[in-house]
């Protein structure tokens, strides 16, 4: 923060007068300008540390603090800032994570001196501030390993330091293109603004913007090594974040990665992954404790030191089936890279997930299924059959039934592919002939319960037992056409309603469902104020980032779909992106797809394979099967 006398404030205010803010997606650098002034913002993958450049038109003062709420000391330390904390564990008497933040300075000119708990800039145009921190979740020595890394960046020019960060960034970022529409000129708005035009009149920039935010986001806050975002990415601005910043593994984590694998980002995978293994032991122990099993199990709420018990409250922190919704990006991993050695690394987690449902599931009361007991349907009730008394806690909710049905079938096709735990694999088997089916009610639409229960809120924000037909791929309506209808009932009743992240959900269903009109007005209600705040960022409320990743995945699924066992192109296109093109989006096969379409209808697609494979290509009523030998790319046109 600058230091300035009333005077100066009040200059700084008319100066400001020609405020400009903005985001460069394409070099993931913010910059902000003003009469005489410019700022520009990065933080470098490349050299883990944050950097501010500012120039000025004429020389300034400026005076630099680090400061927080609370738990922080701040000093000037041979010519830089230095923060230093212990938080509080939770735990009396257990002292908590250690930090250590540090800011330095390079300027050419100038005079630089340290004062108490600040550092005084006097007489600078250019100058370059270089943030580093580090705690000790992950650092034995933060001290050291946060002074060796601003030490390592201020030894570098601001132009490499740059030109580095952009390296780092753009490979990920470029993989990608997508044009939506037909765009007559650029549009000048500010974002408030134009998210408020496109209530009134359809802008397909701004669509195809929010998919590459999406992108952006998830590039900025996901790298192999370290932790998987959670339900605020990497952006949260308080001392005690909402939900304590932790993972929810009833939709908000797996959301979080449903960009990774169709936007060829797998790398970026890698921490949910290693993750989802990392909390193995944890759920170990939560098996045998709570369950008396063995295999591993986690719930709803979740956390760096790997939390899988129940949590807070039965109502919602007891759905079982948090851990195996977690397998489905592994196995889905698999699909879409084609690695062995890599299916053969996540089986262990697999079959533990497998291993611990096939010794906890009960026969349900009619002795006709197995089920689980207790569970939840995520976080919505219902009335009992004398209607007065409201109930969460239940046997077999159709949400915990489809996972583990996907989990005993991924887990099945693992253990085929490496020739190993054929008697598991025949137990598997068995139980999942067990399970209950998905079941259609009186009134036409999926039932969440096993009964034909009446819902407390019938336009529930979770609407989980349609995860058969997103993420999951157990419906649709090419092999399922009446489950498909039932849940397209469903999504009627529900209504289109709800939290950020549950409109960006239903895009996803409704894209599923071949419904490009509805979809796309989900997605105009996801840019609506109430479901978007004016930086984009998804609004629950508060700020949710499972939202900005949900809708951009609900982008691709309408341009690109693949479930059916065929690459579908264009299967829930909107009368607004009449023309268009993609570029680099990802199937299972570890299949790139690129198309470009106008007035509706696929003109060309380009097919590349980098391991190989043979996929077939439906796009206006047509299909062609195509073998692509390793690294051959395709051209395919197609006819009006």
């Amino acid at each position: 923060q600058t230091d300035t006398s009333q005077r100066e404030q009040e200059e700084a205010a008319r100066r400001y007068k020609n405020y400009r803010r903005e985001l460069n997606l394409r070099n993931a650098t913010a910059t902000t300008t003003s009469k005489g002034e410019k700022r520009a913002y990065f933080t470098s993958f490349a050299h883990d540390v944050g950097v501010v450049r500012i120039k000025s038109a004429k020389k300034k003062r400026m005076v630099l603090r680090l400061d927080r709420p609370e738990s922080f000391v701040t000093t000037a330390e041979n010519g830089q800032l230095v923060m230093r904390g212990t938080l509080n564990s939770g735990v009396e008497g257990q002292e908590g994570m250690h930090y250590v933040v540090r800011i330095g300075v390079n300027t050419s000119r100038g005079h630089v001196t340290c004062s108490g708990d600040s550092i005084v800039l006097e007489g600078v145009r250019k100058t370059t501030l270089i943030f580093s921190a580090a705690t000790s979740y992950s650092c034995e020595d933060p001290e050291q390993h946060s002074n060796d890394l601003l030490q390592a960046a201020l030894s570098v020019k601001y132009r490499k330091l740059r030109r580095d960060h952009i390296r780092h960034y753009q490979p990920f970022f470029n993989r990608v293109a997508l044009h939506l529409g037909v765009q007559k000129r650029p549009v000048a708005l500010p974002t408030d603004q134009r998210l408020q035009q496109a209530q009134k009149a359809n802008d397909s920039a701004l669509d195809a913007l929010y998919f590459h935010y999406g992108r952006y986001l998830f590039i900025s806050s996901s790298r192999p090594g370290q932790l998987p975002p959670n339900l605020q990415g990497l952006w949260a601005h308080t001392i005690q974040t909402p939900w304590n910043g932790d993972y929810h593994l009833n939709i908000n984590l797996p959301m979080n990665h449903w960009l990774a694998e169709p936007c060829n980002l797998p790398e970026l995978h890698r921490p949910l992954i290693d993750f989802t293994k990392s909390l193995v032991p944890s759920g170990e122990h939560t098996a045998r404790s709570f369950y008396g099993a063995p295999g591993w199990v986690a719930h709803v709420i979740c956390n760096p030191w790997h939390f899988t018990a129940p949590g807070e409250h039965p109502s919602w922190g007891a759905t079982q089936t948090g851990g195996a919704w977690l397998c489905q990006h592994l196995w889905n991993h698999y699909l879409y890279n084609k690695d062995t050695t890599y299916c053969k690394e996540v089986y262990p987690t697999m079959k533990g997930a497998a291993e611990f449902f096939l010794n906890t599931l009960v026969p349900d009361p009619s002795g006709r299924w197995l089920v689980t007991a207790p569970s939840i349907s995520p976080e919505n009730s219902f009335y009992m059959p004398q209607g007065k008394t409201a109930v969460q806690v239940c046997m077999g909710p159709a949400m915990d039934t489809q996972i583990i049905k996907e989990l005993f079938s991924n887990t099945i096709q693992a253990s085929e592919l490496l020739q190993t735990d054929e008697e598991f694999r025949n137990q598997w088997q068995q139980a999942l002939d067990k399970l209950a089916p998905d079941q259609i009610s009186p009134q036409g639409y999926l039932q969440e319960w096993l009964e034909d229960y009446q819902e407390t809120d019938l336009h529930h924000r979770h609407v989980s037992h349609l995860y058969g037909l997103f993420p999951g791929n157990s419906i649709s309506p090419v092999h399922t056409p009446e489950l498909a209808q039932a849940c397209e009932k469903t999504l009627e009743r529900r209504g289109d309603g709800g939290t950020g992240w549950s409109r960006a959900w239903k895009i996803n269903f409704w894209a599923r469902l071949k419904n490009g009109e509805r979809a796309y007005r989900l997605l105009k209600l996801l840019l609506s104020p109430q479901s978007t705040y004016p930086n984009l960022f998804c609004s629950h409320p508060p700020f949710q980032i499972d939202g900005n990743f949900g809708g951009a995945r609900g982008i691709v699924e309408m341009l690109l779909q693949e479930h059916d066992g065929f690459i579908d192109l264009l299967p829930a296109l909107p009368k607004a992106w009449q023309a268009g093109f993609f570029k680099g989006l990802k199937v299972p096969g570890n299949i790139h797809v690129s198309c470009r379409w106008k007035k509706g209808k696929v003109r060309k697609v380009i097919l590349e394979a980098p391991t190989g494979g043979t996929c077939t290509v439906s796009a206006n009523g047509q299909q062609i099967t195509v073998t692509l030998l390793p690294g051959e790319k395709k051209q395919l046109r197609f006819t009006r």
